[in-house]
């Protein structure tokens, strides 16, 4: 094996999980602040000839657009990142999110010019939701394909921190211009989260301009191991592991978003708890997420992945309605503690381990198509769930047992997914065994 296809040492495995860590925060950045922005102004804004739940539903609606443009940006991204590299498309997948999230920010509302300001959010929504459907496939492959033997959890868990700090970074915008007086904070203040994206947008593309290709693919590159059309293939011949790697991911985007979005929208609307106090309480969860998703995939290192998965799984499955009871005790303390179980340890249990669990499920010829495939439909499923339980809050006077109920179900689908999930190629994600044939290194569960 040649000096240039070595496996990196910990000090070059470190630096490329870092610079993927901050790419993947300006993504999720970018991506929240549309969420927040859905729960709390676009109502107002772009559909105030709705009723209140009629417009937040329609909100919603558009915000969904988002995760159904998901697994189009798996395809596409997945596509040219196993043809032409991981580094490429994470450099395009940055920039299109950016011009995206900027575009958001300088949309004049329904007032201005009538239909046409929901239309122009719709249509940079999906630009939001490509870009992200593209970009978590490459940012994990990179820190998965250069990190060291027996550490891919470890190094694969930072580009997934870049989740719960973009939420960090997102929540603590809004909470910042959230104290602005209601008059303000509809006609401006929301649009500051937004532009200040710009100034992320560059240091991202700074950083990633200076990572190194995966060794993994310059490998397989350079001994003509590409596929020539390996969603096809992923498709044609790991159906399974795709469906498995959705099914399982479905409990993760539904934690999050029904949390993030409907929770919060919920809680401040109907309950009239404070906007600051939900906020501040899924930004204390957030900020924990940054320790235990690292500290999860470290001991999936350990353990296994699947084992610290499952955990995350019951662990939501159990504390579903109990979540949304807490929050409905109107007690602060109370509803900080349901917010952090279930995101500040529930999620990150799953999430942790995600990263090198669904990079080992396929060859590296197609790993960027198969995992982003699973992930993204996934994601579109997941994303979708707060959208359902919106209509059917309307439907049953804002109770909370149908979010309770959603979540739930969602744990159980997860869990039964990932029984069928089989982690093949734990040794092909390095630059020593790449193992572009589709069968190589398949190892007996």
């Amino acid at each position: 094996m040649s000096a240039d296809h070595a496996p990196p040492d910990s000090r070059q495995s470190s630096k490329v999980a870092f610079a993927s860590l901050i790419g993947t925060t300006v993504e999720w950045y970018d991506f929240y602040i549309y969420g927040t922005a859905a729960a709390l102004v676009f109502p107002k804004l772009f559909f105030p000839e709705f009723s209140p739940g009629a417009g937040l539903l329609a909100a919603l609606s558009t915000y969904a657009v988002g995760f159904a443009a998901r697994p189009l940006g798996g395809i596409v991204f997945g596509h040219y990142g196993d043809r032409l590299g991981r580094k490429r498309m994470l450099v395009i997948s940055l920039l299109a999110m950016g011009l995206g999230t900027l575009g958001m920010g300088l949309v004049p509302g329904f007032t201005e010019i009538g239909i046409l300001a929901p239309i122009l959010i719709v249509a940079l929504r999906f630009v939001q939701g490509v870009a992200v459907g593209g970009e978590w496939g490459g940012a994990v492959l990179m820190a998965v394909e250069h990190a060291p033997p027996g550490k891919a959890g470890w190094y694969g868990s930072w580009p997934q921190v870049g989740s719960p700090l973009g939420l960090v970074l997102s929540t603590a915008a809004f909470s910042a211009v959230s104290v602005l007086p209601d008059d303000d904070f509809l006609s401006w203040g929301w649009r500051v989260p937004f532009l200040a994206s710009a100034v992320l947008i560059v240091v991202g593309l700074v950083v990633r301009l200076r990572l190194m290709e995966s060794p993994v693919f310059a490998q397989m590159q350079s001994a003509g191991d590409t596929a020539r059309l390996p969603v096809r293939d992923a498709l044609a011949k790991h159906p399974g592991s795709v469906l498995g790697a959705a099914g399982a991911f479905i409990v993760i985007n539904t934690v999050f978003y029904l949390v993030t979005v409907l929770g919060l929208s919920w809680a401040t609307s109907h309950l009239g708890v404070p906007r600051g106090t939900f906020l501040a309480a899924v930004l204390v969860a957030a900020v924990i997420m940054c320790g235990t998703v690292p500290l999860f995939g470290a001991l999936s290192d350990r353990v296994g992945r699947r084992p610290v998965f499952a955990a995350g799984a019951i662990l939501v499955a159990v504390f579903a309605f109990p979540l949304f009871w807490l929050i409905e005790t109107m007690s602060a303390p109370l509803l900080f503690l349901g917010v952090i179980v279930i995101m500040g340890i529930g999620h990150p249990l799953m999430y942790g381990p995600q990263a090198a669990l669904y990079s080992e499920m396929f060859p590296p010829a197609l790993r960027y198509s198969g995992a982003s495939l699973g992930y993204q439909i996934g994601g579109m499923l997941g994303g979708l769930v707060p959208l359902v339980a919106s209509a059917l809050l309307i439907s049953y006077d804002n109770a909370s047992w149908p979010m309770g109920a959603l979540l739930a179900v969602t744990a159980v689908i997860s869990l039964l997914s990932l029984l069928t999930i089989r982690a093949r190629y734990a040794d092909h994600t390095r630059a020593d065994h790449t193992g572009a044939d589709d069968t190589a290194g398949e190892v007996t569960p």
